[in-house]
Parts: C-alpha cells; sequence; structure tokens
C-alpha cells in the first residue's frame, strides 16, 4: 500500500505538471507580454488582504467546531494553532498540518478521539462546501464540472454522504466502536449537527475566491456577469485540490484545474497561466504572514 500510494502521488504530481507545463509552452510568449499597472498592484494587494483574511475566518471556523465538541483548546490559542500548522500542509504527505493540530489539542487534556474528530471535521466540512458551491454552480450552468449525468449523480451522492455522516445520530454510534472505551470519546460526541461551521466554511471559499477575482482584475478587465463564473470555477478548482490524495496543499491540482475549467475564448490562456501562478504565490505568501504573526507572538511569550 505504502508503494502504491507513492506511485499515486508521482502520478498527480506527473500529470498535473505535465498539463501546466505543456500549456504554459503553448502560450509563454502571450504570458511574457503580460504587464502590471499600478491599478493591478493595488488588486493583488487587495487579493493578498482577502485572502489573510479567509485564512483567520477558516481558523474561526476551527474555534467553532472545538467549542462544539468542548475542547479545553478554544479561542485566540486555537486560532493560532490552526494558522501556525496551516503551513505544514506543504510539506510531503499532505498530513502534519492535521498532526500539529492533534498534537496541540491532545496536550490541553483532550482525548486523542476528541482531537481526531475535531480535526477531521475541518477538511470535511470545507470539501462539502466546495462540493456544494461546485454543484449550485453547476445546475445554474456557470461551469461545466459533469461530463454525465453518472459524474453528477456521484458528486450529488458525495455530498449527500458527507452532510448526512456528519448528522450526530449517524457519527456518534460510529465514533462509539470505533473507542476502546466509551469514556474516553464521550466528550467526542457531536452535540449538535455543525451547520454554522459549514456555513463558516463556505463564507471562507467566498473570501479566497474574492481573492482569486481580484488578481483577475489586476491583469485584466473583467465584466460583472462573468464573476460568478470565476468564483465558481475556483470552488470546483479548490474542491479537486482538496479531496485529490497526493498534492501537498492541492499544489498542482488546483492550477491545472482552473487552467482546464476556463473557456478560452471567454478569458485567453496567457491571462489564466498568469492567473493561477500568481494566486498561487499569494495564497503562501498569505499564508506565511497568517503562521508568522503567531509564531512571534509565541516566542515573545516564552522569552
Amino acid at each position: 500500500m505504502k508503494k502504491l500510494k507513492l506511485l499515486w502521488r508521482w502520478l498527480v504530481l506527473g500529470v498535473t505538471l505535465f498539463f501546466i507545463i505543456k500549456t504554459f509552452k503553448d502560450h509563454w510568449q502571450e504570458v511574457i507580454n503580460i504587464r502590471i499597472d499600478g491599478h493591478g498592484w493595488l488588486m493583488l494587494f487587495l487579493a493578498l488582504i482577502s485572502t489573510i483574511l479567509a485564512h483567520i475566518f477558516s481558523g474561526l471556523v476551527w474555534n467553532k467546531i472545538l467549542n462544539i465538541l468542548h475542547c479545553s483548546l478554544r479561542g485566540f490559542k486555537a486560532l493560532k494553532v490552526y494558522l501556525i500548522t496551516n503551513v505544514a500542509k506543504y510539506l510531503p504527505g499532505n498530513v502534519w498540518h492535521f498532526y500539529g493540530r492533534i498534537n496541540a489539542i491532545t496536550k490541553e487534556g483532550d482525548h486523542l478521539s476528541v482531537a481526531t474528530l475535531g480535526v477531521l471535521l475541518e477538511p470535511l466540512l470545507m470539501a462539502a462546501a466546495a462540493l456544494l458551491v461546485a454543484l449550485i454552480s453547476a445546475s445554474l450552468g456557470l461551469i461545466e464540472t459533469a461530463p454525465s449525468w453518472e459524474v453528477l449523480a456521484i458528486q450529488i451522492i458525495g455530498l449527500s454522504i458527507v452532510l448526512i455522516g456528519i448528522q450526530p445520530r449517524i457519527i456518534n454510534p460510529v465514533l462509539q466502536k470505533l473507542s476502546k472505551s466509551k469514556s474516553q470519546t464521550k466528550s467526542a460526541f457531536l452535540k449538535q449537527y455543525p451547520l454554522i461551521p459549514l456555513l463558516g466554511e463556505v463564507v471562507f471559499l467566498l473570501l479566497r475566491g474574492t481573492g482569486f477575482l481580484l488578481v483577475f482584475l489586476a491583469l485584466t478587465s473583467v465584466n460583472l456577469p462573468t464573476f460568478p463564473i470565476i468564483l465558481s470555477v475556483f470552488s470546483f478548482a479548490y474542491l479537486l485540490g482538496l479531496i485529490v490524495p497526493g498534492a501537498p496543499g492541492g499544489m498542482g491540482v488546483f492550477e491545472a484545474t482552473a487552467i482546464a475549467s476556463f473557456d478560452e475564448t471567454q478569458f485567453p490562456a496567457a491571462i489564466i497561466l498568469s492567473v493561477v501562478a500568481l494566486y498561487r504565490i499569494i495564497s503562501i505568501l498569505a499564508e506565511l504572514i497568517t503562521a508568522l504573526v503567531p509564531w512571534l507572538s509565541t516566542l515573545q511569550k516564552k522569552t
């Protein structure tokens, strides 16, 4: 299984890189001719601010999840843990941010089952929010994400499984069976349906999508009717980057999906290539900033 996982990761990386490199090779002359003026730099700065706010808001959503589970880790301390560990998702394996958060929760005295549930609920709700936005967009004809009714049915079934699976009456018996001791997982049980965190993840996606849209506005003029299309494509690309294994931080998968989803007759390939490249830089920069500030405050307290 380890060899298969490693093979899959290299396959995902190879296919996405091949597609991106080939697209860049076909349009590199157009890309290097793109220039950013004063208005463009302002849009890029606003994109950075929007992405920073999105990460902070996502941390607040995770804090709400921990509150629902009555975890000892909460408040500003939980937000700091979330932001500091966020950059670890780019490490090979794409699991180290989860490990850091679980470790932080257990250090506060909560059981491993509480920590695991608190950490795994967040990407589940994030995937559900992205899939929800993508399905709504597909039904409105904003993006074409399902080439057949079979694929559309799989998307609907997947969303239904997640939304029903996090129902307390469904997930609590599963947690109880997976635990060796009922007393150990008593505090890990969901007391209520995590509706507010789910809606929070939708807001998080819209904030990040706004940053993506602002990068577009930095490079080209975009008509108001195309705003929903850009936000919809972003949500779908973010979803695939989140759920496809083997891509740390969704790197490569997000870019390849975004490039393939836009209509070249409406959005020039050179613009799309430049947008996804700039947005990846802005995204990483925003994650570094939101991680560095709480990390420095932690160092100051230790000294």
